[in-house]
């Protein structure tokens, strides 16, 4: 095995793999929405990632995940309320979904590599959408309550939840237990194909 000063070259290969499957999904997926926001389709290679290169890389692919939502221009209209705390929450619900689900995977595999992948799967959409919904009370809270009774919704709370996110973290949540199996296989391949050599 390929090691520089203990980093592994086979991981490093296979983060920079998905990080360009992370940087075209996201730009694919800008384009894809469900409400005013696009749905994340790069949860899965984060997780996938995560399971197969540590926490770290799941942290790595997360913060690649927010770059490119800020240069995608997806989050446009929370860069014009609040530039800095835009960046603080498009980067830090990246990072950490990542870093979520790479430590609940290592913390699970052992005893059951397909529970840990789908709990793994399960956590990254929650922890991404946690730190939104967090961000959207700590630094947009004014403008937000403008805009869900603009839209009709009796508070903000209801708009945050039932207008902003509802059936996006639904299908992003549904979409990484059904494709859990995948992760799974994946994870195995990646696993035995380290012991043969």
């Amino acid at each position: 095995m390929n090691k520089v000063k203990g980093i592994n070259t086979r991981k490093l290969v296979l983060l920079a793999l998905l990080t360009g499957i992370v940087i075209v999904l996201q730009f694919l997926g800008a384009f894809i929405r469900f409400g005013p926001f696009s749905i994340s389709l790069v949860l899965m290679p984060i997780v996938v990632g995560a399971a197969l290169t540590g926490v770290y890389g799941g942290a790595w692919l997360g913060l690649v995940f927010g770059l490119v939502v800020l240069a995608s221009g997806d989050a446009g209209a929370f860069l014009m309320i609040d530039p800095v705390g835009t960046i603080i929450v498009v980067l830090a619900k990246g990072v950490f979904a990542g870093l979520a689900s790479g430590a609940v995977y290592k913390i699970l595999s052992d005893g059951n590599r397909t529970g840990a992948a789908i709990a793994a799967g399960v956590v990254c959409p929650v922890v991404n959408t946690c730190f939104f919904v967090a961000g959207c009370y700590v630094f947009f809270l004014p403008t937000l309550a403008e805009w869900g009774m603009a839209a009709g919704f009796i508070n903000v709370t209801s708009f945050i939840f039932l207008g902003m996110i509802g059936f996006n973290f639904l299908f992003e949540l549904g979409l990484n237990i059904v494709l859990s199996p995948a992760i799974v296989r994946l994870i195995q391949y990646g696993q035995d194909k380290r012991r043969r050599e």
